[in-house]
């Protein structure tokens, strides 16, 4: 019966860490002190170390022989491979929503009408939180259990966040962007896994121009 409870603790350690990533108090470069996190949160050192494990698959933290486990340095080269994998999963995902969410787009309603009122309020925490939630219920709602999980293990929210923190990737307006991927589910357009595609593409992050 105990494996339930080391799963949720691992949980919590995996998002205590990646809190004290997004809110900077472990910076690019930095180490990650496996025993400390032990003592802080009271728990034995195992927990940690899968956590950390975890993280490292994310390419959140990198580990290296006698050096200890660090902080990545993100790159845009890192989020350029990681959007068009996330725009082809969501792509896929639009398309097999589309016939319940050309129904019934309530599920992301809530979203746009939060990320009105961060976008008034230029509340970059929020219109990340609420960004991710939008396209976590777009690909929940294509029922495909297998590609809502491969679209989580990419760690979406995160590297969001963490590229507004660490390259200043920030948008004015999301509402207004997002209120059109939900008016072409109600409109049932055809194109809909086409348009979602393409909207991941254009939030991702580009290089400066040569000369710049």
């Amino acid at each position: 019966m105990a494996s339930p409870v080391v799963h949720s603790l691992r949980e919590q350690i995996r998002e205590y860490i990646v809190e004290g990533i997004v809110s900077g108090r472990w910076k690019p470069g930095e180490r990650i002190v496996e025993r400390r996190i032990a003592v802080e949160l009271e728990v034995s050192q195992t927990p940690v170390r899968e956590a950390l494990r975890e993280l490292e698959a994310l390419r959140l933290i990198e580990s290296a022989p006698n050096k200890g486990v660090r902080v990545r340095g993100l790159t845009v080269a890192d989020l350029e491979e990681i959007y068009p994998v996330r725009a082809g999963l969501e792509q896929i995902a639009a398309e097999l929503a589309a016939p319940r969410l050309g129904e019934d787009v309530s599920v992301l309603e809530p979203e746009v009408a939060a990320l009105y009122e961060a976008d008034r309020t230029s509340d970059a925490e929020a219109q990340v939180r609420h960004t991710v939630a939008f396209h976590r219920e777009l690909v929940r709602a294509s029922g495909n259990a297998v590609l809502l999980h491969t679209w989580e293990s990419l760690g979406i929210e995160v590297w969001t966040a963490l590229s507004i923190r660490w390259l200043g990737t920030h948008q004015q307006s999301y509402a207004e962007e997002h209120e059109a991927v939900v008016e072409a589910f109600r409109r049932r357009d055809p194109r809909v896994g086409e348009l979602v595609k393409q909207h991941v593409l254009d939030c991702a992050p580009r290089r400066p121009a040569a000369g710049a």
